[in-house]
């Protein structure tokens, strides 16, 4: 099969971001951005990410949409919201996370992650960096909330990080980014990044 073939059949299978999977309308504008960042903070534990979407779209239907409603909520409704999407081995810790995590984003950045990106002024490096002051967002949150980002802040696209270039390692694709972008032709790079990801996960 060629690379083409490969990737169109990836693409079919796989072609959401998770932002989508979780019922987030990502556009650049706060209350999305902030379940971005609620979302990558759950990903990035060791655990489903089936579980982690399902956890998400739990608090989110709870209205822990924003940064002021978590920093509102009790640590019990999180950690409540947490359990009811299956989020149970890391729902304690993480609970914690997200209410120092809003109270952090509001006193920081007014709420607004677009004044993070505005500070970085189009500095990737600089994005991550500040994505990393947030309780819970490692290294690997901070890939995840670019990987889906891209598809609303252009300047960090394309965004294929060690683990999206595994995905195409172990499909036989090339893992050079920007081969693979060209590859892709006309693909949001977010939907590309994620599809590869869930090819390097996917057992099938």
């Amino acid at each position: 099969m060629s690379d083409r073939r490969t990737l169109d059949a990836l693409l079919e299978r796989h072609g959401t971001t998770y932002a989508a999977e979780a019922g987030i309308r990502l556009r650049d504008t706060p209350q999305p951005l902030y379940q971005l960042l609620v979302l990558s903070d759950l990903l990035s534990a060791r655990i489903r990410a089936g579980v982690a979407v399902a956890a998400a779209r739990a608090l989110f239907s709870h209205g822990l949409r924003t940064p002021r409603r978590m920093a509102d909520a009790t640590w019990q409704e999180r950690v409540d919201a947490l359990g009811e999407g299956g989020y149970r081995r890391y729902d304690e810790r993480t609970a914690t996370q997200l209410g120092d995590g809003a109270l952090l984003l509001l006193d920081a950045y007014g709420g607004d992650l677009r004044r993070l990106r505005r500070k970085a002024d189009g500095d990737v490096e600089a994005i991550r960096s500040g994505l990393r002051r947030f309780p819970g967002i490692g290294p690997a949150g901070a890939d995840i909330f670019l990987r889906e980002v891209q598809a609303v802040w252009p300047e960090t696209a394309p965004y294929l990080d060690e683990k999206a270039l595994q995905g195409a390692e172990r499909l036989g694709l090339p893992t050079v980014p920007e081969r693979l972008t060209r590859l892709a032709k006309d693909k949001d790079p977010a939907v590309l990044a994620a599809a590869l990801v869930r090819g390097a996960l996917d057992k099938g």
